[in-house]
């Protein structure tokens, strides 16, 4: 808890600070570590729409990976669809608002990243749906899911917020959020057990 600064209130004044850039893939995004309004990833290109909904887009490095993945997933008969992916620093802060003004602080702030504060805007997570599924509510319950959950890391994809992991994340459980760290230091983390938050602030923070 100590290490992840989760001791602190979320968005401390007095605690954050802009994510370090020079991690490339592996720069963490939290409560914590934030991304400037201007920040936008390199090579954003668009996802396939036969993996994806429409108007869906990643960074390059984070799409083959999960075209590949997708592709792995349907030849065992799961279809893996992107719900939602990269967004731009005042999209985010769109949604949060929407949370904020319709649910309040405590619910926004459980379910939706501030502007500057969220993965999305890395470019290197994507919200996983699958078909038949309505909701992201009850991804947890699908096949989709089930496949993930043993396969993920070895396209180098970690699930970003785990169930129980609240007091650490932030967040509450998100079956359906993925997050790109490359085959390598996906395996690590999906091999440790730890959440993202953990592993970095043991690992690789300097």
């Amino acid at each position: 808890i100590v290490n992840v600064h989760a001791d602190k209130d979320w968005y401390d004044n007095k605690t954050v600070k802009e994510t370090d850039l020079s991690k490339g893939n592996l720069i963490l995004v939290n409560k914590f570590n934030y991304l400037k309004n201007d920040f936008e990833p390199n090579e954003i290109t668009d996802i396939d729409i036969n993996y994806s909904y429409a108007n869906n887009r990643t960074s390059k490095e984070t799409n083959d990976a999960y075209i590949e993945m997708a592709k792995a997933a349907k030849k065992d008969n799961i279809i893996l669809l992107v719900n939602s992916s990269y967004r731009t620093y005042e999209r985010q802060e769109q949604i949060y608002k929407e949370f904020y003004y319709s649910k309040g602080i405590s619910y926004a702030d459980a379910y939706a990243a501030r502007a500057g504060y969220s993965e999305h805007q890395t470019g290197l997570a994507i919200d996983i749906f699958t078909s038949g599924r309505s909701t992201t509510s009850d991804f947890e319950e699908s096949d989709a899911f089930k496949w993930l959950s043993v396969n993920a890391h070895k396209y180098g994809f970690i699930l970003r917020y785990p169930k129980d992991k609240e007091y650490l994340t932030g967040y509450n459980y998100e079956s359906w959020h993925y997050r790109y760290l490359g085959i390598d230091t996906a395996t690590k983390v999906y091999n440790s057990g730890l959440t993202y938050d953990e592993y970095y602030a043991y690992y690789l923070e300097k």
